[in-house]
């Protein structure tokens, strides 16, 4: 299992993107809509920065952030929560792009993505 993107939400995207592009020299991997959000995924090297904009207005500050894991099966994750009475907050869901992730909430409520890339998505 390795690390693959830090996340935030933002209130402006194109803003949060474009500093993070002018000044950390990060770069555009990719970008789509997933449930009501605008997400950008920035890049250097192995570093991802992801960031998540509500499409839906809000009054409130944005302050979510999570991490993710890369890992060769989610389900083998899930798997391996549901054996202690652990479940999914979010997901499975299978992203645009073939990526398969899922959700779980640690021990001090912060958020816990796994993700899974490449062919083995979906078993």
């Amino acid at each position: 299992m390795r690390m693959h993107h830090f996340a935030i939400e933002v209130k402006d995207l194109e803003a949060s993107a474009a500093f993070y592009q002018k000044y950390i020299g990060l770069q555009e991997e990719s970008s789509f809509l997933f449930g009501g959000e605008k997400i950008v995924f920035l890049k250097d090297n192995d570093f991802r920065l992801e960031l998540i904009s509500n499409t839906e207005q809000s009054t409130s500050k944005p302050s979510s952030v999570h991490l993710c894991f890369e890992v060769d099966s989610i389900y083998a994750v899930i798997k391996h929560f549901n054996e202690d009475g652990i479940f999914a907050i979010e997901g499975p869901y299978k992203l645009e792009n073939g990526w398969e992730t899922i959700f779980f909430q640690g021990p001090n409520d912060e958020v816990i993505e796994f993700l899974q890339i490449g062919r083995k998505a979906g078993k």
